[in-house]
């Protein structure tokens, strides 16, 4: 089951962190990021922090589940949906312990997918 544009936006409305947070639209679920930093995935309605000391400090008994198959464990926050401030500070928290996202290669290096050298 998919993620429901309605369960993000209630998301969005209880973190309210304005355009620090912004989410994308994967495989019919989502990444979301806090300051260009991925920190949690909705995934079945369902809310998954990036694992970090952040989660084990504030949400040390969150129960824990791979968002998808073959991934392993996230902290399940979906008891903090109707708690915004402990929320938001997990995943401002989280954010500050994620690596700084990678620069992207400008548009003109880059090559189409799919599109390797010739075949000799």
């Amino acid at each position: 089951m998919a993620t429901s544009t309605q369960f993000i936006d209630h998301l969005t409305e209880q973190l309210a962190l304005g355009d620090r947070f912004t989410v994308r639209k994967m495989f019919g679920e989502y990444a979301l990021y806090l300051d260009g930093k991925v920190v949690a995935l909705a995934c079945d309605n369902s809310l998954f922090v990036k694992p970090s000391e952040a989660g084990t400090r504030l949400a040390p008994t969150l129960p824990r589940r791979p968002p998808y198959p073959g991934a392993k464990a996230y902290p399940v926050a979906d008891e903090l949906l109707d708690c915004p401030q402990a929320l938001q500070e997990l995943l401002v928290q989280t954010a500050l312990l994620m690596p700084a996202p990678k620069p992207r290669k400008p548009a003109a290096a880059r090559r189409p997918r799919g599109k390797g050298p010739p075949a000799r």
